[in-house]
């Protein structure tokens, strides 16, 4: 089987060179999700149609009903499926991160993660690994539905999406650590699947993704900044909205926020849910 051929590669690891040894670990351990995630066409279908979903049923539905002015998005001419198309790539990111928690859990039950557990590498490397490989996963999830934006009318120039690729891959890395450090807690599939769901359509929903986030009452003003997902959302809609974007953007004590301070939030958050993921990773199973 291809996971004991992984196995069998991080225990012959050299363990000479530390360092060259958790990278090494790190690439076996990212290329064998990210190789995983390619060949599962079925899985790829259907986290697309989930999207479109959104895109084109919920999206066409609550347009007609708001009405195409938009001025309640304080966007004149905006469409609801222009605001959400943002919105629906963080959804697709966010749910695909937090899948990587469940394959975690699913190597457990099956015995894969006790073999990389025990071969001669740093556990923090399995964290690092499984991290990056979900981010990858989630990255590339996020930016297939940018070939949905002529549908919606939303126009994307080359730069624009040059400059989409960071900003989604940040925010998959953030919320791939959140869905590693809780699947390595975790140590079945049920409870995981309950705390995820817990977890992540909350997270959804106190995005942005959705509706602006202007003129909240003062309690789900709070609830939506303390969202991490809320920091990767508004970049990705200040890029592809352009100056549109700009007008709905995060805002804190009424200051609208720097795309640079969204991201460092992100970064800082991603490396704290990293940091609680090695150390559940280096506890004895």
């Amino acid at each position: 089987m291809r996971g004991q051929a992984i196995a069998r590669r991080l225990a012959t690891t050299a363990p000479v060179n530390v360092r060259s040894a958790s990278l090494r670990a790190v690439y076996i351990i990212w290329y064998r999700d990210v190789l995983r995630f390619a060949r599962d066409r079925i899985r790829l279908l259907v986290s697309f149609a989930q999207p479109l979903l959104y895109l084109l049923i919920f999206g066409t539905g609550l347009s007609s009903t708001l009405g195409r002015g938009a001025g309640g998005f304080g966007a004149p001419g905006l469409k609801y499926q222009q605001f959400i198309f943002p919105g629906v790539i963080g959804m697709s990111v966010l749910f695909t991160s937090f899948i990587a928690g469940m394959s975690i859990v699913w190597d457990r039950e099956f015995g894969f993660l006790k073999e990389v557990l025990v071969a001669p590498i740093n556990r923090a490397s399995v964290a690092v690994g499984k991290t990056l490989g979900s981010a990858t996963q989630a990255m590339f999830q996020g930016l297939v539905i940018l070939a949905l934006a002529p549908v919606v009318g939303v126009h994307l120039t080359v730069v624009t999406v040059l400059q989409m690729i960071p900003l989604t891959f940040l925010l998959a890395f953030a919320l791939s650590a959140v869905g590693v450090a809780l699947g390595a807690r975790m140590r079945s599939l049920q409870g995981f699947q309950m705390v995820m769901n817990f977890l992540m359509l909350p997270m959804f929903f106190l995005s942005g993704a959705l509706f602006p986030l202007q003129r909240l009452p003062a309690w789900l003003a709070v609830l939506t900044r303390l969202d991490p997902a809320a920091y990767g959302v508004d970049p990705l809609r200040r890029a592809a909205l352009g100056s549109v974007g700009d007008r709905l953007a995060l805002t804190v004590f009424g200051q609208a926020l720097a795309v640079w301070t969204e991201q460092a939030v992100l970064i800082g958050f991603g490396l704290l849910m990293l940091t609680f993921a090695v150390r559940s990773f280096g506890r004895r199973d």
